[in-house]
């Protein structure tokens, strides 16, 4: 019974939490990545404008730059029923001691949507210019990149046990005009305002299945009553439990629905605050305030409904008194296999502020640090508004959500303090090394994370290099290394394996042990020339 609020359940977890932590500043900037992103008091030139945007104000002349990003995420899990496992009577879940398989990535394209094409890896172009006029202290520029992403792709395995939360899951945000000013104050002092405007889409495509006691409960009615599948005479003068005949016998481990949604924002800007101050050779200090806004999304939504509900509502409904159990819970009449429509969600864009510091320890040795902190207290609740009544929602009414046209959920986020670290050896004139650390917390609580949003703790480490050209060009290249660990035991978090009677939000793997790993590899190469 509790199947229908499944939907909104995906679309609540989905949205907030995979912008969380790991998808942050993933494929901004080379520069930044072998930094470990503490590069606030030191910002890497036209990149500066989201890091930044005071840093611009160093850059003289005309500036380009153009980067590549390759990215593959990974995201395997293992489940394991607890040995007292009982979802109203059923005890074998298919899916015990199986693991979810493997994980292939795409790019959304803007006004297009997500190519068919799946690969290991994916790639990101990005590019950026600036301009100085000579002996002017204003400095503007642009800049086309990606600041957050998020792509996991399990549709090569049909039977993946990950299918069930998420078989599908997109999210990027994609800025692809950021008109940026900065002006140097004094020798010492410069400052900068950047406004991205952005391009963000989110998709998910689930299985989902609904392993409740309740829907347990009802399914050994069935089997008690018409052991075959098929109605009596008795069945049909009372509830019409069997009416629906052996396709309508109830599950709770078997696949119920599926559901397919598309959702974008076309124009979403915010603004970059920033201030440089670099009062000794030896020491710079710097600030960055990134706006967050209030952003409507809008998009589509398909519904595609399996026979075991819809049968199952068909033959209550045929019977003599399964109305009257339907009209007094506010079950619908029928379920279409198919429904689809359009639907909106303004789901909040939480600030941030950065501080950094940049040390020179020796005339050949750079140390940066910086702190952050994110507003995620922000997502306390999200709403989703649909186009018309979902049908598989009407069944939720049962369980006291009236509203089959929204669905509003409790999110329970929480802000986050994080730190980086980051190192730079100038090994000659022209060639740097560099050397990142950032141990990132996730704004996701452990007792509410999802495989819609495997978003842990994770660390990162990073490996880059710059080289100097004598034209006053450069090219630099970095590889870095994203894991995080879970281990989510049976009945501990309701986003995912509870087993009470009642429980509203989705839990596909009730009473099951849910342990895996996120891990990113990343590889960034830019190449700036002035001309």
């Amino acid at each position: 019974m509790r199947r229908p609020l499944a939907i909104a359940a995906a679309l609540s977890v989905l949205a907030p939490g995979a912008r969380a932590g790991v998808t942050d500043n993933l494929a901004t900037s080379p520069t930044a990545m072998a930094m470990g992103n503490a590069v606030t008091a030191d910002p890497p030139g036209i990149e500066s404008i989201h890091f930044n945007p005071a840093g611009l104000a160093r850059l003289t002349g005309t500036h380009h730059i153009d980067t590549i990003f390759v990215a593959s995420i990974r995201n395997p899990n293992k489940f394991v029923t607890a040995p007292d496992i009982d979802i109203g009577g059923f005890k074998d879940d298919p899916i015990n001691g199986m693991s979810s398989g493997p994980v292939r990535q795409a790019v959304a394209l803007p006004y297009i949507g997500i190519p068919k094409a799946r690969l290991p890896a994916v790639a990101v172009p990005g590019l950026g210019f600036s301009y100085n006029a000579p002996g002017s202290n204003w400095t503007f520029g642009t800049l086309v990149y990606l600041s957050q992403a998020m792509s996991v792709d399990r549709t090569k395995d049909p039977n993946d046990p990950a299918r069930f939360d998420g078989r599908l899951i997109q999210l990027q945000r994609l800025n692809y005009l950021s008109p940026t000013a900065a002006y140097k104050v004094s020798d010492t002092l410069r400052i900068g305002l950047a406004v991205p405007i952005a391009y963000t889409n989110f998709a998910i495509n689930t299985d989902f299945r609904a392993p409740n006691k309740l829907l347990g409960t009802v399914g050994q009615l069935q089997r008690a009553m018409c052991p075959d599948g098929n109605g009596t005479v008795i069945d049909t003068l009372t509830f019409g439990l069997c009416g629906g005949g052996p396709e309508g016998m109830v599950d709770p481990f078997k696949k119920a629905a599926n559901i397919d949604f598309d959702m974008h924002a076309s124009f979403d800007p915010t603004f970059n605050i920033g201030i440089l101050w670099e009062p000794k050779k030896w020491l710079a200090l710097g600030l960055v305030y990134q706006g967050g806004s209030d952003t409507t999304f809008r998009g589509q939504y398909m519904v595609h409904a399996d026979p075991m509900l819809r049968s199952f509502v068909r033959g209550l409904n045929s019977s003599l008194l399964g109305p009257i159990v339907g009209a007094v819970t506010g079950m619908p009449a029928e379920i279409p296999e198919y429904q689809s429509g359009n639907m909106t969600a303004k789901i909040p864009f939480p600030w941030r502020v950065q501080a950094g510091i940049k040390l020179m320890a020796t005339d050949y040795v750079q140390l940066n640090a910086d702190v952050s902190y994110a507003d995620w207290n922000k997502w306390n609740q999200l709403t989703f508004e649909f186009d018309q009544s979902v049908k598989l929602l009407e069944m939720a009414r049962l369980f006291g959500y009236a509203n089959s046209h929204q669905a509003t959920f409790k999110m329970g986020f929480k802000s986050v303090v994080n730190y980086s670290f980051g190192t730079q050896i100038n090994v000659t004139k022209k060639l740097s090394l560099r050397a990142g650390y950032e141990p990132r917390k996730s704004s996701i609580p452990g007792n509410q994370m999802s495989l819609l949003a495997p978003l842990p703790d994770t660390k990162l480490k990073s490996l880059g290099l710059r080289y100097k050209f004598d034209s006053g060009a450069e090219v630099n290249v970095t590889g870095s290394y994203i894991k995080g660990s879970y281990d989510i035991p049976a009945r501990s978090n309701c986003n995912l394996n509870c087993d009470d009677f009642f429980n509203l939000i989705y839990n596909p793997y009730a009473a099951t042990t849910v342990s895996g790993s996120l891990i990113v590899r990343y590889f960034g190469a830019s190449y700036v020339r002035p001309f």
